[in-house]
């Protein structure tokens, strides 16, 4: 029994503390459920927007040009696919690291995604919360009834939709008790944006709180929760939506880690962007919510600085108010910084390469580190792993390359012979990356297209290993030739030679095939791979009938036949290659 306090009364507190406590308990599961909805509804959004969108996707933002506008609507459109800008950087982060984007190409991407990403308030500002949970079980009817995949991925993106919508409405309803326990309005009165100091402290609280959640789009969401219940004022609210554009670089920078120097600086650049942003946007505050209380006011009627409960006609319309003027503060800030930066992206570029210099030993562009971020994006890893094989069907095309230069000219370059075969082990590694790479894509569940993709870039990368191992067979059936002490005679090499060159353009057109998904390639690829074997079986008939005219050492006979028999195994390597762009099994 406590002391001086009737028996009625002790058990009075007892109910009212258990009762605060209940409802605490409640507050917090119901704002960590609507949490975890939004980010699966931003999940499935994300993934049904970008099977929607298909290969345009893809070609988008690999087609990224040095027209800085042109890069800037890149990151702006694929960001508002993917739903998040922390993807859409790591994604960046990625080409970079592989060498199929420039750094100040990646730049201008990243600025277009900080906009993106602005996306997801925009869409809550469409103020249908109240009709999310019946639009998510319609599109879950949908999903689960339906046959047709693109219907099932739109049905998934509009689940996702209504997940968005639900779990907002969830967090909403589980912050309107915090108005009325005073230790949660005394706590959140610290968070007072009413000078400089108190702005920059509210940016660091909302940077933590993105760097731990790692989605800036719902710490976005929980911003405006508070807001949109009266819980934080709206200067408190922008303030902590500035300090979100910082905390969510962490993903990209974390994303860099173990790439190379250039994919680094991608990574610095977008954590850069952000800060000056926020250093120079925070010393203006005060202007620049002028700006959004204009705009807002001429929008809705209302002005959102200082605005109260008390001074509009509904709760509703309140919720309205402030969620416009958060999505218009997070819009107005990611535009006005790109529109500072976007002339001097070059020379941001070139300030980053002076400040983050190069290692001293020669960096390979590689895929092994990116693997497991680019299946978030089913469909841009896709275009990631054509880009891997190309490289391959590059270096493929350099050892045919040497080793004409080895087998048929006087020039003995030990050096160039242990650049091939050392190429030969590099297209070993590259294939195994592009396999475990594809198998981990093809487990997760992804678009048809993309299994097809997969499927045929697996065939694909197959050949190109076994043709760089087959063309090593080559120089070594040549070199075992050569360190007998004999040679091949005049006549030998000359048809040799032009063998070479046909199955080299064989090569090519089947490269240049695949890089363009010319499908029509088969007729030629048939066409030119009759003439090889023809060429083959008339060098191997004169060869047999040489035989018997003329003394042939039976090293250079045996290793001139398996030159023959390892070119046409390159004729066959070469038009499945074909068959496999052409889509036949």
């Amino acid at each position: 029994m406590l002391t001086g306090t009737a028996p009625g009364d002790a058990t009075a507190l007892l109910t009212l503390a258990q009762g605060e406590a209940d409802a605490l308990v409640g507050l917090v599961l119901m704002v960590i459920g609507g949490l975890g909805l939004f980010l699966l509804g931003m999940k499935n959004l994300s993934d049904g927007m970008q099977a929607i969108a298909g290969n345009s996707l893809r070609k988008m933002i690999s087609a990224v040009t040095d027209n800085r506008l042109m890069a800037v609507g890149t990151g702006t459109v694929v960001t508002c696919f993917l739903q998040s800008s922390s993807i859409t950087t790591v994604l960046v982060v990625g080409f970079v690291n592989s060498g199929l984007m420039l750094l100040h190409q990646a730049i201008g991407v990243i600025m277009g995604a900080n906009i993106g990403t602005t996306i997801t308030g925009w869409i809550l500002v469409l103020h249908v919360g109240k009709y999310g949970l019946p639009i998510l079980g319609a599109a879950a009817l949908a999903f689960l009834f339906s046959k047709g995949e693109r219907v099932r991925y739109a049905a998934m993106a509009i689940m996702g939709l209504g997940m968005v919508f639900f779990g907002l409405e969830l967090m909403k309803d589980g912050f309107k008790p915090v108005r009325e326990i005073p230790a949660f309005v005394e706590a959140f009165a610290w968070f007072a944006a009413d000078s400089y100091f108190g702005v920059l402290k509210c940016a660091a609280v909302g940077c933590l709180l993105t760097l731990i959640v790692q989605s800036s789009s719902a710490t976005l969401a929980i911003t405006i929760s508070l807001a949109s219940t009266g819980v934080i004022p709206f200067e408190t609210a922008a303030a902590l939506v500035l300090g979100e554009n910082i905390g969510t670089t962490i993903t990209a920078v974390l994303a860099s880690i173990g790439a190379t120097t250039n994919a680094k600086r991608a990574a610095y650049a977008h954590v850069l962007f952000n800060v000056i942003g926020v250093a120079w946007i925070t010393t203006v505050f005060a202007l620049y919510l002028k700006g959004v209380d204009w705009f807002v006011h001429k929008d809705s009627g209302y002005h959102p600085v200082g605005l109260t409960h008390d001074a509009v006609a509904s709760e509703t319309e309140f919720e309205q108010v402030m969620t416009l003027a958060i999505a218009s503060t997070h819009t107005g800030f990611n535009i006005l910084n790109t529109i500072l930066f976007l002339p001097f992206v070059r020379v941001f570029a070139r300030a980053l390469e002076r400040f983050v210099p190069a290692k001293a030993t020669k960096e390979t562009p590689h895929l092994s580190s990116l693997d497991v971020r680019m299946l978030e994006t089913p469909l841009i890893a896709i275009e990631q792993s054509h880009a891997e094989i190309l490289k391959m069907a590059a270096g493929a095309s350099k050892m045919m390359t040497w080793a004409a230069r080895i087998i048929f000219t006087n020039e003995k370059d030990d050096r160039r012979i242990e650049k091939l075969f050392h190429r030969e082990e590099v297209l070993d590694a590259m294939e195994h990356e592009v396999v475990h790479f594809l198998s981990d894509l093809l487990s997760g569940g992804v678009p048809h297209s993309v299994i097809e993709e997969s499927r045929r870039q697996l065939r694909v990368a197959d050949e190109m290993e076994s043709i760089s191992d087959t063309i090593a067979v080559i120089v070594k059936a040549e070199l075992k030739i050569r360190n007998a002490g004999f040679e091949l005679t005049d006549t030998q090499r000359k048809d040799l030679e032009s063998l070479h060159m046909l199955v080299s353009d064989y090569l090519l057109l089947v490269i240049d095939a695949f890089e363009h998904n010319r499908v029509d390639v088969i007729s030629r690829a048939h066409s030119a791979g009759a003439a090889v074997t023809k060429r083959i079986k008339d060098l191997r008939g004169i060869h047999l009938t040489s035989l018997s005219a003329t003394r042939i050492e039976p090293i250079v006979s045996t290793s001139y036949l398996t030159m023959l028999l390892n070119y046409r195994r390159l004729k066959d390597h070469c038009l499945n290659v074909a068959e496999a762009v052409a889509g036949d099994k």
